[in-house]
């Protein structure tokens, strides 16, 4: 197979991503049941963003600014899971182990989401030559 990136889903960073929230929906089923609609909705719904604004953002790639502002929503998306793991850590809803685990992969996306912001030359797809 081919190394080449032919969609979102070939990003080692989205591969990462999908896989801790798929670990947070699993860990997430076993909160209490009085944190359904606020903190299990929230760590469910930040963590699957940051894979859905990789996504557009992808998508994006023929418009440097949208690209960046999608990659900017991920961004953000996977600093908002971390402070809810955090959460589900301090209250006792997931071992300090999963959690610790989930925080630094999130750390490798946020490093290689603010690498792809800052160097966008890279990713964006450039015009083609006309004459």
């Amino acid at each position: 197979m081919s190394n080449k990136i032919r969609s979102h889903r070939d990003l080692e960073v989205y591969r990462k991503a999908f896989g801790a929230a798929m670990r947070l929906f699993e860990l997430s089923k076993s909160f209490p049941k009085e944190e359904t609609y606020s903190l299990t909705d929230q760590v469910r719904r930040s963590s699957r963003s940051v894979n859905a604004n990789l996504a557009e953002a992808w998508r994006k790639r023929r418009y440097q600014a949208a690209f960046i502002s999608k990659l900017s929503d991920s961004e953000g998306e996977a600093a908002e899971t971390q402070v809810w793991i955090e959460f589900a850590v301090n209250c006792g809803y997931m071992t300090a182990d999963d959690g610790n685990e989930l925080f630094r992969i999130y750390e490798e996306v946020l490093a290689t989401l603010v690498g792809m912001i800052n160097h966008p030359e890279t990713w964006i797809i450039s015009p083609k030559p006309t004459g």
